[in-house]
């Protein structure tokens, strides 16, 4: 028939539902709502996570303590009220320097671990020199100068630096004062041989020139000057392959062994 209509297409069906069902659309009073119910969870959120006590610190994890003389109730008594209530509130850094400021910690890391632990990770100080002092009690010496502990023995496997100055070191004491002679020695005792350094040997100091090692064998180590002390330690490690009483590295370019 002429008259019939032609079947409609579906690009004009598409068009037509488009027009049957249009976009969804917020009222000005929908947005309203929504943006209130949003920000009332995130205040809600905000709440919980920041001052409610459902995210409290609850546990304060140590890690990295080698032996007994640094123990978690010092780390713990150490950060005081500052790991107390939300976990997400306590200041790191504020952490960080607390435990630092503890003398056997070398450094500190704390991070957060959710939802209720304050996370500490120590690197406690190693001795490489035991001082003794006038008092007749031994001062531990890490490798970058730091005095950290003073106990009545030394500890095993460190050597002893003491000092027995000559007359002439006494007399020159405004110019090279005492500290700057133990300095001195602890230098030397760093850069030991590890072998020797476990010996526990005595670094005698009469001077800043005449520094000796007296191993409990009996055996003597002139060491001279803390100058060239990692030539020297390389020398000596050579010369101790061969059975001697004295061994002489005060001068590295010209040793000798005696005995």
């Amino acid at each position: 028939m002429a008259d019939q209509l032609a079947p409609s297409s579906p690009d004009t069906e598409f068009e037509e539902d488009e027009q049957e069902h249009p976009p969804l659309r917020l009222s000005r009073r929908g947005v309203v709502v929504l943006s209130a119910l949003v920000a009332g969870v995130l205040a809600t959120a905000g709440w919980l996570v920041f001052f409610s006590s459902v995210l409290d610190v609850r546990t304060v994890a140590v890690q990295g303590l080698r032996n007994d003389q640094l123990t978690v109730d010092a780390i713990r008594d150490a950060i005081g009220p500052v790991q107390h209530g939300p976990l997400a509130r306590v200041d790191l850094d504020a952490v960080q320097h607390r435990v630092e400021a503890i003398p056997r910690v070398a450094k500190a890391e704390v991070w957060r671990g959710w939802p209720h632990t304050l996370r500490v990770k120590v690197v406690e100080r190693t001795a490489v020199a035991a001082v003794k002092g006038s008092d007749g009690k031994f001062t531990q010496i890490d490798a970058s100068g730091v005095s950290f502990a003073t106990e009545a023995a030394p500890p095993s496997g460190v050597p002893v630096v003491e000092l027995q100055l000559s007359q002439s070191a006494q007399d020159a004491s405004a110019v090279l004062p005492p500290a700057e002679l133990v300095r001195g020695a602890v230098r030397v005792a760093a850069g030991l041989p590890p072998e020797l350094a476990q010996r526990s040997p005595a670094l005698l100091v009469r001077s800043y020139d005449d520094i000796e090692l007296h191993l409990a064998d009996g055996t003597t180590v002139r060491w001279g000057s803390p100058e060239d002390t990692e030539r020297k330690s390389v020398v000596l490690k050579a010369l101790l392959k061969q059975q001697a009483r004295t061994y002489d590295v005060s001068a590295p370019q010209a040793p000798a062994i005696s005995g």
